[in-house]
């Protein structure tokens, strides 16, 4: 009676998590997904089935693929060199250095900014009339280049904004990781002959691999969920340039009012994840250790 009375004290806890979580993840989903199936309501004529016509319209839409190629070279950049940084800064603010709190503040700052407002700090480094990266070319006689108005790096632009405001968020839970560490095995590694790469690569690196995975799922999510600075900084443009899978979903939906069209997007895109979130799983959990 008793180990009953527990289990229902359990489950009760957990309903309302668990109420909220088909509420708004798992019936949105569904919907989403028999949406992804019909036609678009008009005026005049309501939805009906049309099978897999949305996903064959998307698959001969030339913009769809061109969205689709500019988020994967966007995730293909941020999530490596951002993941990489974070690292790289956490090692060296968990060290004994000189200003280490201060240090610490600015690698960390721009993760308390709004996309949006990064977006627009950023915007005026690259304008091409009065922005600060013109102005210190004009010292050397120089001119800056219109670097958001240009399709060649328009997108790298967008991936440097999304690299700094995202480094300073992964570095706090490697620093914590790092923390972490029993400083017995590094003392213990160094007494055997380790240098520092060793130490960092043997030791440092294997111990960190459950906070990578879990920087590396985020990584990922966010490579493919954050267009607010691509609303602000280019609109998409020039031509496409800087579109990605989120923006042009947005786009279709509540710009040309295509709900079918753009539902059939959005569970391309939820499929994506989903096999992605899988691949790292099954393949880095080999490499995690927990203890």
């Amino acid at each position: 009676m008793h180990g009953r009375f527990t289990t229902l004290h359990a489950w009760l806890l957990a309903l309302p998590a668990m109420v909220l979580l088909v509420l708004f993840t798992h019936y949105p989903i569904v919907v989403t997904l028999f949406d992804s199936f019909m036609s678009t309501p008009k005026k005049h004529r309501p939805s009906h089935f049309v099978g897999l016509d949305n996903y064959a319209a998307m698959a001969g839409d030339p913009v769809f693929w061109k969205a689709l190629t500019n988020n994967l070279i966007y995730a293909g950049a941020t999530i490596p060199i951002s993941i990489a940084l974070a690292l790289l800064m956490a090692l060296i603010v968990n060290g004994r250095i000189p200003g280490r709190p201060l240090m610490r503040m600015a690698f960390f700052t721009p993760t308390v900014l709004p996309m949006v407002a990064v977006a627009n700090i950023w915007l005026f480094f690259f304008n091409p009339n009065y922005g600060a990266i013109d102005q210190l070319l004009q010292l050397v006689g120089l001119t800056a280049p219109n670097f958001l108005g240009q399709q060649q790096t328009a997108l790298w632009c967008v991936i440097v904004v999304a690299i700094w405001k995202e480094a300073g968020f992964f570095m706090i839970f490697y620093l914590a990781a790092l923390q972490t560490i029993p400083p017995d095995l590094v003392e213990a590694a160094a007494i055997e002959g380790a240098g520092r790469w060793q130490i960092l690569r043997r030791v440092v690196l294997p111990l960190l691999m459950p906070t990578t995975l879990f920087v590396l799922i985020n990584a990922v999510i966010n490579a493919f969920r954050t267009v607010d600075h691509i609303f602000v900084l280019t609109g998409g443009g020039p031509d496409n340039a800087t579109n990605v899978l989120l923006y042009q979903i947005y786009l279709v939906g509540f710009s040309f009012w295509d709900q079918g069209y753009a539902a059939a997007l959005t569970m391309v895109l939820l499929a994506g994840l989903g096999a992605a979130a899988l691949l790292q799983f099954f393949f880095l959990d080999r490499r995690v250790h927990y203890r």
